[in-house]
């Protein structure tokens, strides 16, 4: 019960750093990654192969974020002339590239056999979870100081409106770089985090369920809120999870009935969220102008 309940919380934090992340890309400042789950599986396997060269795990984990961050700006740069639809659009393709890589160049990744004895930087799950709990907490505080400091003011501006953001004199350009790779070195933490709990990774754990789970999170959470993200990364992994154990009640059902019973459940579960909270379930921070109390 106690290595379920670590498991639980580890998928949690790592989700929610995830999508923390994307929150900052997305959520705040309107720069579409749909090609987050490359970004995370680029981290996982940088990690992997700097511990395998026989690197110092905490070396190779910021190597491995600080590689996922140059890898954002270099999308953000490449697309600086394109718009939302078509950012998205260029970030799957190169999620999509780089999965290719991970499945056919087996000289680097090993293919489909994948990488496996991961070494960790610290010994025992307890430890490793509160480690990343750790690393949760401290990327939560640094993305709501950003958002309540004048680049997360700007940051919204360019969601909003960029031509309006240039016009006032903002270097659109270097904001979106900037924005994009430090939501991509979120990313890029969760990968490695991800890599270091299974101590075992292949192609077939990265796809696009990990961008929709992502999306998912700060589409529940509130667009723009961290605190709303945190809040829907445990309820979207425990609506998940706790879908597993419906084999108790409903025993007389197959194994494909109850699958597909638990996928109707769970989408049942996110309509609902929508449905009584279009807006999240945390609205996002904005800064309130106080009226004077002078009178004319």
């Amino acid at each position: 019960m106690i290595l379920y309940l670590i498991s639980i919380l580890m998928l949690v934090a790592i989700a929610g750093i995830a999508a923390l992340g994307l929150n900052l890309q997305w959520g705040l400042s309107g720069l579409v990654n749909f090609g987050l789950f490359g970004f995370y599986m680029l981290a996982a396997y940088a990690y992997a192969q700097f511990t395998q060269f026989g690197w110092n795990p905490w070396l190779a984990l910021l190597a491995a974020v600080a590689l996922t961050m140059m890898a954002n700006a270099l999308i953000s740069l490449i697309s600086v002339r394109l718009s939302e639809d078509y950012l998205a659009i260029v970030t799957l393709g190169f999620a999509e590239c780089l999965k290719l890589v991970a499945i056919h160049e087996e000289w680097l990744t090993r293919g489909s056999l994948g990488i496996a004895n991961i070494h960790r930087p610290v010994a025992g799950d307890g430890t490793l979870l509160a480690v990343t709990l750790t690393s949760l907490a401290a990327v939560f505080l640094l993305f709501e100081v950003l958002a309540r400091a004048p680049l997360g003011r700007t940051a919204r501006a360019l969601r909003d409106d960029p031509l309006v953001a240039a016009t006032l004199g903002k270097n659109v350009l270097a904001l979106r770089l900037r924005l994009f790779a430090l939501g991509g070195g979120a990313i890029g933490l969760a990968g490695c985090l991800h890599a270091i709990y299974y101590q075992y990774i292949d192609p077939t754990q990265f796809g696009p369920i990990i961008t929709a789970y992502a999306f998912m999170g700060v589409i529940i959470g509130g667009r723009g809120s961290n605190r709303g993200v945190l809040l829907s990364a445990f309820t979207v992994v425990l609506l998940l999870e706790g879908t597993r154990f419906l084999n108790d009640y409903v025993a007389w059902l197959t194994p494909s009935q109850l699958a597909s019973l638990r996928l109707m459940l769970i989408g049942l579960g996110l309509i609902l969220a929508l449905i009584y909270k279009p807006a999240g379930l945390v609205a996002e921070y904005r800064l309130k102008a106080g009226r004077s109390s002078g009178t004319a």
